[in-house]
């Protein structure tokens, strides 16, 4: 099971398409009442629509905290994936209770838009849990090592597993991978990390690392994309996890910061 959309070459995940489904919803709901009863809501409502974002960030951070504070930088960099939808929703809603207080004409076109967009992102993460979960095992697959031994895929199964697909052009599986070098070291002889290069040959993919200084065990070579096809995944970086009885458990799409990691690897356990 992919977690996005695909529309020829642009790969839109779920979760994303859901926020903007549910912000739209509530902007166009939101102006047709304002119109209907005289009051302009359009304000007011990307008002309560960002203190919800930032919200669900700040909340997702602080549970998190030891990880973001680590690295502060990391807490204004959304693109992990990393946030709390029931605090922003809570956030948004406090926020449109408190502007129709102090403003009662704004109250109808408040809450019917915030209403409308709550109820579709509502369906949406309705319809995603009841979508077949991400049980895919641990394919029979066999892949070369750097220095050219054979390994078996399967054979990682025992031990909670992530498998990372990655290709050396791919800016955000760049960034991430000193991370997940720091992570595969943090968690050794608990956390099986399995490094599967897409698409280029071991040479390159040695080139790169060493000059880098990236030293990361379960390197493994997949130049016919053999993994991508067998995962249905057409997008970088794409990171599986996998229980210790080889069933995925989890998938995510995109760049990884050590929280997002953390919260996919607890799932595995």
């Amino acid at each position: 099971m992919t977690s996005a959309l695909t529309l020829g070459p642009l790969l839109l995940p779920y979760a994303l398409l859901l926020v903007v489904a549910g912000a739209g919803t509530s902007m166009l709901v939101g102006r047709l009442m304002g119109r209907r009863t005289g009051v302009d809501v359009e304000s007011s409502l990307w008002n309560a629509l960002l203190i919800g974002a930032v919200v669900a960030r700040l909340a997702f951070v602080l549970e998190y905290k030891t990880l973001y504070f680590a690295s502060p930088l990391s807490i204004v960099d959304i693109r992990d994936g990393g946030w709390n939808a029931t605090a922003g929703l809570a956030g948004a809603w406090l926020y449109a209770f408190h502007r129709y207080q102090k403003d009662p004409s704004l109250r109808k076109a408040l809450q019917r838009g915030l209403l409308a967009g709550t109820a579709v992102f509502a369906l949406g993460i309705g319809w995603l849990a009841l979508r077949p979960g991400p049980t895919q095992p641990l394919p029979a697959m066999q892949l070369a090592t750097l220095d050219g031994r054979t390994v078996q895929l399967a054979d990682f199964a025992g031990k909670p597993t992530v498998v990372n697909l990655w290709a050396t052009w791919c800016p955000p599986c760049v960034r991430e991978m000193p991370m997940l070098l720091h992570a595969q070291r943090q968690h050794e002889g608990h956390v099986n990390f399995v490094f599967i290069n897409q698409g280029e040959q071991a040479a390159q993919v040695a080139r790169w690392l060493h000059a880098r200084q990236l030293d990361m065990a379960n390197m493994l070579i997949d130049d016919k994309r053999a993994a991508s096809a067998a995962f249905k995944q057409q997008g970088y970086p794409t990171t599986l996890f996998f229980n210790a009885q080889g069933e995925m458990v989890a998938s995510r799409l995109g760049e990884l910061s050590a929280a997002t990691l953390e919260q996919s690897l607890a799932k595995s356990r």
